[in-house]
């Protein structure tokens, strides 16, 4: 393609909106089918007693999945006992991805203030990412390498070239409403890696852009969609996605793999989000039953709002005493509810069954 040389910064890379077909038939029909996912999940969402009760987890998943990609692997266990537990942990991968999660919220806060997306926000998403004073990428030589270490693209060089083609794509996430949002989505997604204005962290932050973009659209209240999970499945046809654009101006692949990605994730979004709620209100059941002095609605929330609780949760909660609490807990533990575990000089509970849900 014109202007494309792998092993040149490509500062000619076009500007969006695309020169290109978009909107065939067949993505068309794949809007609308993952259009449809996302409004049953974003209904389903909307329709529960208490949205907010599973987002922690449900963030803590998709910056698990997000930094996994990046080769940056914590495990379930290590991730949430870090969220729950005082003891600080010394591995850099758990703080990476609890990083993360911060800067989804970040995110999500900044848009409630002011609904747009800008380069500006970008810079504030990767600098939660990273911890750092991060900012537009300043020194050359950035290149992108394959697993045999060959260079397969150069990004554009130079910080104003790199402002320039971040403004365009402001313009055309915030402006442009003749296209389908969920296809503008897609080619923002790859208009954004394809810049890779920041020296670390790009993957990370266009995947926190997905969900803000399906926020402004006004498609998802809340962040509660793995997007990452299915990337990392399909690894292969996404990277192959992105370099059919590049080398080739061929953007149905892509376009046609993000709406894929958008429906399968919606679908199992909501399967886990149906599956949580259910286990909820029989565990809740149960509970009253065999436990009634226990027994309380804000309890089983508490126990549910991550796997692990600990006692101080239940006091935040209202729910009395130190001593009373700790008894719950113990009771809890005894009926086969919950399993207590030491981490430092703490003891967690660990809600094993909500733990195997988020797993599978």
């Amino acid at each position: 393609m014109k202007g494309f040389n792998k092993s040149q910064p490509y500062n000619d890379l076009p500007l969006l909106p695309p020169q290109a077909e978009l909107e065939t038939k067949e993505i068309l029909t794949k809007t609308i089918r993952a259009s449809r996912a996302l409004a049953q999940l974003n209904g389903a969402i909307r329709n529960l007693p208490n949205p907010s009760l599973f987002l922690d987890t449900l963030h803590l998943q998709e910056a698990k999945a997000s930094s996994e990609i990046e080769n940056i692997i914590t495990t379930n266990d290590d991730l949430y006992q870090a969220v729950v537990a005082d003891k600080k942990f010394d591995n850099p991968a758990t703080k990476e991805v609890i990083s993360y999660k911060e800067a989804i919220w970040l995110g999500f806060s900044r848009l409630e203030q002011r609904p747009f997306i800008t380069t500006n926000l970008c810079i504030e998403l990767v600098q939660c990412i990273k911890q750092n004073t991060a900012g537009i990428r300043t020194t050359p030589g950035t290149t992108l390498s394959n697993r045999q270490g060959e260079v397969i693209y150069t990004p554009p060089s130079g910080e104003q070239v790199i402002r320039e083609k971040m403004a365009n794509i402001e313009t055309f996430i915030n402006e442009n409403d003749s296209i389908d949002p969920l296809i503008k989505m897609a080619i923002s997604h790859y208009q954004f890696e394809a810049i890779h204005p920041f020296s670390d962290g790009n993957g990370r932050t266009g995947r926190i852009l997905l969900l803000l973009q399906l926020k402004l659209e006004k498609l998802l209240d809340v962040p509660a969609l793995f997007l990452s999970e299915y990337i990392i499945k399909h690894k292969d046809m996404y990277y192959e996605g992105l370099r059919s654009v590049t080398e080739n101006n061929e953007w149905s692949t892509f376009i046609r793999y993000m709406l894929d990605m958008v429906e399968t994730t919606a679908i199992k979004g909501l399967e886990r989000l149906e599956s949580i709620v259910q286990l909820m209100d029989t565990t809740g059941q149960e509970i009253k039953e065999k436990l009634p002095k226990v027994y309380s609605k804000d309890l089983v929330e508490v126990i549910f709002k991550l796997p692990y609780t600990k006692r101080q949760n239940l006091i935040n909660a209202d729910l009395g005493t130190p001593k009373t609490v700790g008894n719950y807990l113990i009771a809890l533990e005894e009926a086969g509810f919950l399993k207590s575990i030491k981490v430092g000089k703490e003891k967690l509970y660990l809600n094993r069954p909500l733990m195997n849900i988020l797993e599978n």
